[in-house]
């Protein structure tokens, strides 16, 4: 019979991770343990207080699914057991890797039939910061392909020219986390086009969004707060030109992967995402990446020290998992 456990982890994180919501220096995931017989499977989660998460309560979802996941419940039916959130993505990881570790089918197979997973390369996150810090630390990560800037309404476009200047090969991509209004789509966002923004995550509030319907320019639009799984789109339709998945909303790989299927049949670009945390959340993330338009899944490079085995990272280049890290 198999036995769950969950434990919260904190892993400090380099510096500051600021955004327009507040900051913080640590990271708490929570790390869930399948055992069946000699065999570990583990998946891991982040709760998220925008939503209403609370490491506790996340740890109560988890151990109202304690039984049945004791008693045998598959991960087709774990999506009846839990709805979609954090809680229900670190048990399905746990079972795809205790399947893998079983030798059963992977994950990769909900996001690709054409081989094994390649390496993928990733955006890197600059925390929300005066246009001078964030200008230094782009200069810093300058080798890095992609640059992934937070934002937070006026000043932007300062922010944004002062990286621009450090790193003028770099491709850029934003995210606002939702603190723009109306007036910066007009005056900030066709500013931050010249300065060669290709997409910007969730500008407007999540419910308060109506006014994208009237945006038409160069830079992608990418819903992040205002989608969470498939039942999600309908309402994002005429307002964003692409969709940011993150398995902690999706509720883990088997919703990740419809979602993706059907925003590519809508006409949305697909970005995967992370929030902050180690390896194991980033692994089954680089598997769904393979479907993914862009990929930020560089939550370990954020963090002083990773947990052991981690992902191999070549600078941006993020490397799929190996056995040992995470076998699903």
């Amino acid at each position: 019979m198999r036995e769950l456990t969950a434990e919260p982890r904190t892993y400090p994180i380099r510096g500051v991770f600021r955004i327009s919501r507040g900051e913080k220096r640590t990271a708490t995931v929570i790390e869930v343990a399948i055992q069946d017989g000699d065999r570990i499977g583990r998946g891991e989660c982040v709760p998220y207080a925008r939503y209403g998460q609370t490491t506790e309560g996340v740890l109560a979802d988890i151990g109202r699914a304690a039984a049945s996941v004791a008693a045998g419940a598959t991960i087709a039916e774990l999506q009846h057991t839990l709805p979609a959130g954090p809680a229900r993505n670190a048990i399905e990881c746990a079972l795809w890797d205790l399947q893998g570790r079983a030798g059963g089918p992977s994950s990769l197979r909900l996001f690709t039939s054409t081989g094994p997973a390649q390496p993928v390369v990733s955006a890197f996150t600059l925390s929300l910061d005066t246009p001078e810090a964030m200008g230094a630390a782009a200069a810093a990560a300058a080798a890095m392909p992609v640059l992934k800037l937070k934002l937070g309404g006026d000043g932007d476009v300062e922010r944004v020219r002062a990286v621009r200047a450090a790193a003028p090969r770099a491709r850029l991509v934003a995210d606002a986390n939702e603190s723009w209004t109306p007036r910066h789509l007009r005056q900030v966002l066709p500013a931050l086009a010249e300065l060669g923004v290709e997409l910007l995550e969730q500008p407007l509030p999540a419910g308060s969004d109506e006014a994208l319907r009237d945006y038409a320019g160069p830079v992608l639009i990418s819903a992040d707060e205002s989608c969470h799984d498939r039942s999600s789109l309908p309402d994002l339709a005429g307002k964003y030109s692409a969709i940011t998945v993150k398995l902690d909303k999706t509720g883990g790989p088997t919703e990740a992967a419809a979602l993706l299927a059907e925003a590519r049949s809508r006409g949305f670009v697909t970005m995967l995402g992370c929030m902050v945390a180690s390896s194991l959340s980033m692994a089954p993330g680089v598997l769904a990446a393979q479907q993914a338009d862009v990929v930020h899944l560089d939550g370990p490079l954020l963090l002083t020290r990773d947990r052991e085995p981690g992902l191999r990272y070549d600078g941006a280049l993020v490397h799929p998992p190996t056995a040992e890290v995470w076998a699903g």
